[in-house]
């Protein structure tokens, strides 16, 4: 990895003394990033020289001399010694809050194998008092080495006296004295989506619970942080995004709480990203309660936001997880070891049926919001966009950009279907660095065919906007998931697998132009923000980042590797590197 000094790339010019300019000061530029390679992202994706900023706006952009001439007495000048600069990038999914406080009561280690997972049980346990809950959260069996689910007997060792939960999401491993504590045996039964497994020879759940957790009774007496330590974590977090160029995300399924937080942080000026919101509604209950959250949301004061804070539109779930072996497939997922599936015509966990999903779609886009559902198998995927068709037939959907976060799974027709639509999608491609070689074993080559095909993608005019989903932990390679924007290119670009030099259906790898889009432009449409950031053209946001290498024309192998050096939100550097 290159390792740049500030005073190797970046030259103040503080005075203007005897600079002869017919520039009124009121004209005068601010700020002014000359000497580099400016790579615009406009429409002709253009490369320009030098930029010039004033009141938080782009106003001139081309070669160093045009831009120059903006110069005056009290503009801050920076030579770029020819580094790359781009927009601002923008993730197009995370979860800030509750990332932001995973390691609040404790440090969480790395975990790779059962083993791990099993010594971090035992040391939690031996942490804690008595017959307490030891809770583990979003460790993927997809990343484990050995691609399964701690069993319960697995969980009793390692725990005795401890009820245990293994929770990665809805679905979740849980020990003999969780089931007992939740009280979940031969006779429970699951009301809605969802499946208790059992053992086909006694009927006693194994304890894999699928879309289950919410009958878990888990208790904790972990620390709970105060008001101050919730802010202080979350201006953290958003730091760490500046440090990696990220300037606008969207928190995809923010709640009352959250949303209230963004506001203080903004009110205070503590805000340092562009924050688009997709308020969670749940999809349990009656749903004319359903209908009237979704359209208590559209008559919420940030609807009506500015560019710093809004709320976009509302998320639902609409399956399970690919990373868990309860996504909603078309095809049956197949015996399987690695997911615990026994069942030969299993599919997976669809939460929403037709009757209830298309008058949520339908609430949303007549209260002119963005619907998006977290849709991962190709039964989901075809699931939503089969309910944005129905709306579709009285009420236009294109207007409110309907989106299918994660789709993961999709076909040649729910692509063409997408692009005929104006549906959106929100994907990201580190799932496919850390997970296709579990999937791959899951499924074979053959059934990936259309898994995150983000050249057809783009190639069918359907606007994909590349996110992280970040969940857990600061970092953006240690978190869950990596939110480094720098990755999430590398992989859509050469679409291999962690520890593999084999891509996985190459012909659906994007260009080096096309990834940088998908991070800037394309999230801009996401956020209904295009006209204002993720390009860099005049009259636009000065969103910028500076960085260590040539996107462009750098070895392949060291795109994951790129550094931010600098970035700027509203023409205001909030991140400069010191190494």
């Amino acid at each position: 990895m290159i390792m740049v000094r500030r005073a190797s790339w970046l030259v103040l010019a503080l005075s203007a003394v005897g600079f002869a300019s017919s520039v009124q000061a009121a004209d005068e530029a601010e700020l002014i990033l000359h000497h580099g390679k400016i790579v615009t992202v406009d429409r002709d994706f253009s490369i320009r020289e030098a930029l010039a900023v004033r009141g938080g706006r782009l106003i001139r952009v081309g070669t160093d001399a045009e831009v120059l001439e903006t110069r005056g007495p009290g503009t801050v000048v920076v030579d770029l010694g020819g580094r790359m600069v781009l927009p601002g990038l923008i993730d197009s999914h995370t979860h800030p809050t509750g990332a932001s406080l995973t390691e609040f009561d404790h440090p969480i280690p790395e975990m790779e194998t059962i083993s791990d997972v099993l010594e971090y049980i035992k040391s939690r346990a031996e942490a804690s008092g008595p017959g307490e809950w030891v809770v583990v959260r979003q460790v993927f069996i997809t990343r484990l080495k050995e691609r399964r689910y701690p069993t319960r007997e697995e969980l009793d060792q390692a725990a005795p006296g401890h009820p245990v939960l293994f929770s990665t999401g809805p679905d979740a491993s849980i020990n003999t004295l969780a089931l007992k504590l939740s009280g979940i045996g031969k006779d429970f039964r699951v009301e809605g989506p969802g499946k208790i497994e059992t053992d086909p020879t006694t009927g006693e759940p194994t304890g894999i619970l699928r879309n289950c957790t919410r009958y878990v009774k888990v208790t904790s007496k972990a620390s709970d942080p105060s008001e101050a330590d919730q802010d202080r974590r979350l201006k953290e977090l958003f730091s760490d995004y500046n440090s990696v160029g990220i300037t606008s995300v969207i928190d995809r399924a923010a709640e009352a709480d959250g949303v209230a937080r963004y506001q203080k942080l903004h009110d205070a000026g503590d805000l340092t990203v562009r924050m688009g919101i997709s308020w969670h509604v749940g999809n349990l209950g009656p749903l004319d309660k359903i209908l009237e959250e979704i359209r208590k949301v559209a008559e919420h004061p940030l609807r009506k936001g500015g560019d710093r804070l809004k709320i976009v539109g509302i998320k639902a779930f609409l399956d399970g997880g690919m990373l868990t072996g309860s996504a909603y497939m078309r095809q049956p997922w197949g015996i399987s070891r690695i997911y615990s599936i026994d069942d030969p015509t299993y599919k997976g966990v669809l939460f929403l049926s037709r009757d209830r999903l298309v008058p949520m779609v339908r609430a949303a886009v007549e209260s002119g919001l963005q619907f998006t559902a977290h849709s991962v198998g190709d039964g989901a995927v075809h699931a939503l966009l089969d309910a944005y068709e129905e709306v579709n037939k009285v009420t236009p959907v294109a207007s409110t950009r309907p989106c299918v976060t994660h789709s993961n799974f999709m076909s040649r027709e729910a692509i063409e279907q997408a692009a005929r639509l104006g549906v959106v999608v929100d994907i990201q491609p580190a799932w496919l660095y850390l997970d296709a070689k579990t999937l791959l074993a899951q499924f074979g080559e053959d059934r990936l065919r259309y898994f995150q095909p983000l050249r057809s993608l783009f190639q069918a005019g359907v606007t994909a906007g590349g996110g992280s989903d970040h969940m857990q932990k600061v970092g953006s390679f240690r978190s869950i998931n990596p939110y480094n924007p720098f990755l999430g290119m590398s992989v859509a670009i050469t679409r291999k697998p962690k520890d593999s030099d084999t891509p996985l259906h190459p012909e659906e790898a994007l260009t080096r132009e096309q990834a940088i889009r998908f991070y800037t432009i394309n999230n801009a449409r996401l956020l209904f923000l295009e006209d204002r950031i993720g390009s860099i053209e005049e009259g636009k946001q000065a969103d910028l980042v500076v960085l260590d290498r040539d996107l462009l024309t750098c070895p392949e192998g060291e795109i994951a590797g790129t550094r931010a050096l600098a970035t700027y939100l509203d023409g205001k550097r909030i991140f400069e590197r010191q190494d």
